[in-house]
């Protein structure tokens, strides 16, 4: 399994915008599917956005679509997720997944992943 490791997270204000990182070590992300999830506490765990392992169109939850980007950075290894336009219930614990055998139907289930980070806090106020 790949090791993924987030940072970024933050405190900000409605409105503003942050990007966090998720870097990889143990093998390439190449070939695999790599999503962001979110957490807030009371809540389930959400989906935010993934790009699937053959490199395509990514998809986003729609709560976030419009409003967050998800990219990679193959040189250095590294998934990031944009956000902008960020609002209170935003708020939320987010990871970061890997898996090289999800399918394109199930990008969007927690339970397709086999490799998560540890998460970082992102904080939104209004």
């Amino acid at each position: 399994q790949v090791q993924l490791a987030e940072s970024g997270g933050a405190s900000v204000q409605a409105g503003g915008s942050l990007r966090v990182s998720c870097a990889a070590s143990g093998r390439t992300l190449r070939g695999s599917a790599v999503a962001w999830f979110r957490q807030a506490p009371g809540k389930e765990r959400e989906f935010v956005g993934a790009i699937p392992r053959t490199g395509g169109r990514p998809v986003y939850g729609d709560s976030v679509k419009g409003r967050f980007t998800i990219s990679t950075d193959n040189g250095k290894n590294t998934v990031y997720l944009q956000m902008n336009s960020l609002k209170a219930e935003d708020t939320a614990v987010y990871q970061c997944a890997a898996g090289e055998r999800v399918i394109t139907s199930s990008l969007t289930s927690h339970r397709a992943y086999d490799s998560w980070g540890q998460g970082t806090q992102v904080t939104v106020s209004s």
